[in-house]
């Protein structure tokens, strides 16, 4: 039985490696599923997240701020909005 290897043929330094399309520096998308909130706003604060699958890291910072800020105004316009009518007073006044 033989135990040898079979060598692999070596690849000269100066020679370049075939290119397979795979980069893995780049960026790449998440693909992380958005289910949609029913809210305007929100949907298109959380859509933009998928702005930062086409930039390199250091680009995401920006993206992430303006989708919190897109949120933290959402949220913010939810305590300005104005609730149902106050009923009517039944006490009357002077009596």
């Amino acid at each position: 039985m033989d135990d040898a290897v079979p060598e692999t043929p070596a690849v000269a330094e100066d020679e370049p490696a075939p290119d397979s399309g795979y980069d893995p520096a780049s960026p790449a998308p998440l693909n992380v599923p958005r289910t949609p909130t029913g809210d305007a706003g929100v949907d298109a604060a959380l859509d933009r997240l998928g702005d930062a699958d086409h930039l390199a890291t250091d680009g995401h910072v920006e993206v992430y701020e303006d989708v919190h800020r897109g949120l933290r105004d959402a949220l913010t316009a939810l305590d300005a909005r104005p609730g149902p009518p106050a009923p009517p007073s039944t006490h009357r006044q002077g009596s």
